[in-house]
């Protein structure tokens, strides 16, 4: 066979690991890999109508190549936002320009199908959260066999309790918390951290939890922010450094308000996402008369290499998926529940959305964390 591995989507630590492990199983079991670039772009960039190089979207992957790559974070194969379901008309290839024109939004599958069968792929294994990995859904409708992989920070995906990324994302948010201790306590602030997290607030619940910030506000619940100056204010007294920390979600939102988004819509829909955290820093300053210290770590909890339990998760992961191949067993996607390796079918990831279980694992009350039963938790209290 010949395997398709591309990576979608936001980067996250864990992929070149995942992505290494696949082609040496692939390459052990006498099987092809290619690596597509820049995700589902590297397909709908693809001309199979012409006899030139076009490494530069897909490529062989062989040991070689692959040797050093999980030594770093990100993905060697690069990635994007792309879904070739809905591409806009500025954004199409030129060589596919002259078949579409006045449309907001742009079909291209069957050019994509055409290209999977010009390149002779069997199978993709596409790594990516849920947008990416809807893609993969379509394609499977159309007879293309996929298996996916579930990563993305925000740990959001559906049918599966751990993504790659999530853990190392957390791991550089306790420690960048604990490193604004000092210039907040230095200073005898109020710091607002703020931290990735679309619609789920779970990256924030839990480096707020291990990192035993003062407060926590999710994208799930509307916070007050006469409360919660009433209580940051408690806690800064309580304080004998005199400062006091709050970790809140960029999707996070003010009673009554609205998420805080820029820019034009990406092609799955979604705009860019920051700048609650400010907002609610200088709500905080108005209504406390303390400076704040605002800091949004963005895209510091994503950066470096991944931890030893995203690396351990990712190479499962990518064996896996694998052995769904070489059996045959595709429209799966791979994951963990309750601690076990296991596969779900690829669409399930559409069928509902996966957030923070508010009654068992926040205070609404008091904006922080909490365990309501411990017994029966798994590792990370999702």
């Amino acid at each position: 066979m010949k395997i398709g591995i591309l990576t979608g989507g936001g980067d996250v630590p864990g992929l070149n690991p995942c992505i290494k492990a696949v082609v040496h199983r692939a390459i052990d079991s006498g099987h092809e890999i290619v690596g597509i670039r820049r995700g589902w772009a590297g397909l709908l960039n693809y001309n199979p109508e012409i006899d030139a190089d076009q490494s530069q979207l897909v490529t062989p992957l062989t040991k070689r190549s692959v040797r050093t790559v999980d030594r770093s974070g990100g993905t060697f194969l690069h990635t994007s936002r792309t879904n070739p379901g809905k591409v806009r008309e500025s954004e199409i290839p030129d060589f596919l320009r002259g078949q579409f024109h006045g449309q907001e939004r742009v079909d291209c599958t069957p050019h994509v199908l055409k290209v999977i069968e010009h390149l002779g792929i069997d199978v993709l294994a596409p790594i990516g959260g849920d947008d990416t990995l809807s893609y993969g859904v379509r394609l499977h409708q159309e007879g293309v066999p996929v298996v996916g992989i579930p990563k993305t920070m925000d740990n959001d995906v559906y049918g599966t309790d751990y993504c790659i990324g999530f853990s190392t994302a957390v791991s550089r948010s306790v420690d960048l918390i604990h490193a604004l201790r000092t210039p907040a306590g230095s200073h005898e602030r109020i710091a607002v951290i703020e931290l990735f997290g679309r619609n789920s607030g779970e990256s924030v619940l839990i480096s707020a939890y291990l990192a035993d910030a003062d407060r926590a506000l999710i994208s799930e619940v509307p916070f007050d922010i006469n409360r919660l100056a009433q209580l940051v204010m408690e806690d800064r007294e309580n304080n004998p450094s005199k400062y006091a920390i709050v970790v809140i979600s960029e999707g996070a939102s003010m009673t009554g308000g609205e998420i805080i988004e820029s820019g034009r819509a990406d092609a799955y829909g979604h705009r860019k996402l920051g700048g609650i955290g400010q907002l609610t820093g200088e709500a905080l300053n108005e209504v406390t008369g303390i400076d704040i210290l605002y800091q949004p770590l963005g895209y510091l909890m994503r950066g470096g290499a991944p931890d030893s339990l995203d690396r351990m998760v990712a190479m499962s992961y990518a064996n896996l998926a694998v052995d769904l191949i070489l059996s045959r067993t595709t429209g799966r996607m791979v994951g963990l529940q309750s601690g076990v390796y296991t596969t779900v079918p690829l669409d399930v990831i559409s069928r509902t959305e996966k957030r923070v279980d508010v009654e068992e694992l926040y205070d609404v009350q008091e904006y922080r964390p909490k365990v309501a039963h411990q017994m029966g938790k798994p590792m990370f209290l999702y």
